[in-house]
């Protein structure tokens, strides 16, 4: 097997590790702390956010010393050492300062999807973004749904076990790919050309860094909107449809990640016979601001439907922006452009996560669901604005120079 597949294994169970409290962290702490508080979760949500945001420029610059993969054995360790640390937390405040150690730690593998571009011909950027991006979905389906089992069946201590041993198997396979010699190492004379490219890189003009900071801005106002409603959705779920079932609440929350299988599943069928693939990316926000809509009615059946439209559109306009991303960039640049991205991604996340946490407490579970699809809708007139993102036809033109060379 590949150094490619290894990575995308070890991608799924990073993202399986993360998401299996992500959905119920309000029964969680309710469960476990007797914290009932939306302002509460809204807060520790948008705090895992910032520990990913200020810890994952340290990794990057750490792993221009140290081959990532080396590096993620340590990280991948002492992010399961500290989740089974969490355990132990006698309080709320402790666990506070665990998970987010934990966490912390856990960013580190971000590292692997600009390492793994780095890997990929430009010409086959779209197909390996779209596979990720369904990795991240199929993750959050599994983590959810097994998160929810787990919590369910054998209640807070199991979630937590149960997201140290997806560390420690990264940690494994680290391990692993190391040994078995797979590791693609970066020779002298990349090692120059990355110096000489960070030493011109000083010398431009911030100007030049525009496009990437304008994808940036673009980025933020997405991730804001989409993930808004993540950290309630379970709850609203629950109190709308009845049913009281953690396990039915996960596989609800997962229905955007079934969507993108099918949605890649299309793409693949589409590329297979030289096909032009959907790539409207206003029409696509539309489409999710109709589904988010859908969200805010009271009947299960609508919401059901609105998640269906809202992960096509969560899964559309991931893969245009990532594209994007490595189409103004260049092989030198992707880990440092990347994660002023993912600064930016994660800035939105932390935002949404305390806008939520407020406005479910003083408006109601079924406001965030509006906002966001509002924030869909100015998503839209800023990449007319500021990004003009160009259609599949227009883009080809504009990968073919950086492909030839």
């Amino acid at each position: 097997m590949s150094l490619k597949f290894h990575v995308i294994m070890m991608t799924v169970l990073a993202v399986i590790s993360d998401a299996i409290l992500i959905p119920f962290y309000p029964q969680f702490f309710s469960a476990r702390y007797g914290i009932d508080s939306a302002v509460h979760v809204g807060a520790y949500v948008a705090a895992i956010s910032i520990a990913v945001m200020c810890t994952l420029p340290l990794w990057a610059r750490v792993a221009r010393r140290i081959e990532p993969l080396h590096l993620l054995v340590y990280t991948q360790f002492a992010a399961g050492t500290f989740s089974l640390l969490c355990d132990w937390a006698p309080d709320v405040q402790s666990y506070w300062v665990l998970s987010m150690l934990m966490f912390m730690c856990k960013s580190s593998y971000l590292l692997m999807y600009p390492y793994m571009m780095r890997l990929t011909p430009k010409d086959q950027h779209a197909a390996t973004i779209g596979v990720l991006s369904v990795v991240v979905h199929f993750g959050a389906i599994f983590g959810a749904v097994v998160g929810g089992f787990v919590l369910q069946a054998w209640g807070p201590r199991a979630s937590i076990f149960a997201m140290a041993a997806g560390d420690f198997f990264q940690m494994a396979v680290c391990i692993y790919l190391i040994r078995s010699g797979k590791i693609v190492r970066i020779n002298t004379g990349e090692h120059a050309q990355t110096a000489a490219a960070a030493a011109e890189a000083r010398r431009v003009n911030w100007r030049a860094r525009l496009p990437i900071l304008r994808l940036a801005l673009v980025m933020l106002l997405f991730d804001f909107s989409a993930y808004l409603i993540r950290p309630f959705f379970a709850v609203y779920w629950q109190k709308t449809s009845g049913y009281d079932s953690e396990l039915v609440s996960g596989m609800a929350f997962a229905i955007p990640g079934v969507v993108a299988i099918v949605a890649l599943r299309l793409h693949a069928h589409i590329r297979a016979r030289s096909g032009r693939l959907p790539d409207h990316t206003v029409g696509n926000l539309l489409l999710g601001m109709v589904g988010l809509l859908l969200h805010a009615a009271p009947d299960p059946v609508w919401i059901v439907v609105g998640r269906v439209l809202y992960g096509w559109s969560l899964f559309q306009i991931i893969v245009k922006l990532e594209v994007n991303l490595f189409r103004l960039s260049t092989p030198q640049r992707y880990a440092q452009d990347y994660s002023i991205t993912n600064f930016f991604q994660n800035l939105g996340v932390l935002l949404s996560s305390f806008a939520a946490g407020a406005i479910v407490e003083r408006y109601g579970l079924h406001v965030p669901f509006l906002l966001a699809a509002g924030g869909f809708v100015l998503t839209a007139l800023l990449d007319r604005l500021i990004l003009n993102v160009p259609s599949a036809d227009h883009a080809a033109p504009l990968e073919a120079p950086a492909h030839a060379n």
